[in-house]
């Protein structure tokens, strides 16, 4: 198993040590950075700075929202990624949520997976430098009876395939994912779920492509908090307004893919009450609902040894790359944090 680092979202309040994160990740032998957006920074400009100042890791977006560029621009930013990085990038893609989708973009939600599989195509036919033309229920390229030209991609991208990932939460997603990617991007992994939440779902996309999971990258995201063993309560209490946005407040009561996935985990009535709580207005309550359980099942809490232990239990359920976020605001607390991490991959004879 690799692990990965996710440095969230320009403009988190840790700005100025997102480099210094991502260059320690990066002498420390982690294997890829990750870069988010959603309605502030742009994964892309993150992901360039990153990969100028680095040397060996991977940068991918998790992820590049598909309603916010056309599917030709994300092949371009792909390509030229790519290129500037010496071949280092991993393309990550989702069709973020309604309210983003419709109220930022103004892209109507509609048909997601029917979306994301047209798009995939487009841009992998784009990157692959083939003239671009494409019949579909969403895009039509060249536009008809206009003067456009099916064009091709002037630039080369430094490898003739760039891994694509997409993010993926719901069934019917994961099992496109499968079929379509060659990696999958998760968030809130329960490691004793896995394999009924994602695994099951995946597998059997890649099936009706007719492939295995063999070099299929199975790649969760986990906040890590270093700390006592004894103090996993107090370490856990840290995500819980976390937990809370997700679960309770990402999306509209109707369509929260996070708190789906919470009740599929088993955590039903823990999930309305999140939502109730932080829908109306009370996020202090709605973090104060959420069980410790989830929050412990969901990241890696407490010593080198405990982390160490939560990382096997990940690899036997399937993963093939941890993303890490590690807790703290100061620079010294998110260091411990990352060479905590490597070094449980080692005790947990991982590496």
């Amino acid at each position: 198993m690799r692990l990965g680092i996710n440095l969230g979202y320009w403009g988190a309040g840790m700005d100025a040590d997102n480099l210094a994160v991502a260059q320690e990740a990066d002498r420390l032998g982690y294997s890829v950075c990750w870069a988010a957006e959603a309605y502030g920074s742009d994964a892309a400009t993150v992901l360039s700075w990153v990969a100028a100042q680095t040397e060996r890791i991977d940068i991918g977006s998790a992820i590049f929202q598909i309603p916010a560029r056309t599917p030709a621009m994300t092949a371009m930013t792909a390509a030229t990624l790519d290129s500037l990085s010496g071949g280092r990038f991993r393309l990550g893609l989702g069709v973020s949520g309604p309210q983003v989708s419709e109220g930022w973009y103004g892209v109507k939600f509609d048909k997601p997976l029917a979306r994301t599989r047209e798009y995939v195509e487009i841009v992998r036919k784009a990157m692959s430098r083939e003239r671009l033309s494409h019949q579909g229920e969403h895009w039509t390229l060249p536009l008809p009876d206009g003067p456009g030209k099916a064009l091709k991609l002037t630039v080369h991208p430094e490898r003739e395939h760039i891994p694509l990932y997409i993010a993926a939460i719901g069934p019917k997603n994961l099992e496109q994912t499968g079929e379509i990617a060659e990696g999958a991007l998760l968030i809130f992994p329960a490691a004793e779920h896995l394999e009924d939440t994602a695994l099951r779902h995946l597998r059997a996309g890649r099936e009706k492509a007719g492939k295995t999971m063999e070099g299929f990258d199975v790649c969760p995201t986990v906040p890590l908090a270093l700390g006592a063993d004894r103090d996993v309560s107090a370490l856990a209490d840290i995500f819980r307004p976390y937990t809370a946005l997700y679960v309770g407040g990402m999306g509209s009561r109707k369509q929260n893919f996070y708190n789906q996935l919470a009740r599929r985990m088993g955590y039903e009535q823990e999930a309305a009450e999140i939502q109730d709580k932080y829908l109306s207005g009370d996020k202090a309550g709605a973090a104060a609902a959420v069980p410790e359980r989830l929050i412990d099942s969901t990241t890696l809490l407490g010593s080198v040894d405990r982390i160490a232990e939560g990382m096997r239990r990940y690899a036997e359920a399937g993963v093939t790359t941890l993303t890490l976020v590690p807790a703290g605001f100061a620079l010294e607390e998110r260091i411990a944090a990352l060479r905590a991490g490597m070094e449980a991959l080692e005790r947990a004879d991982l590496a």
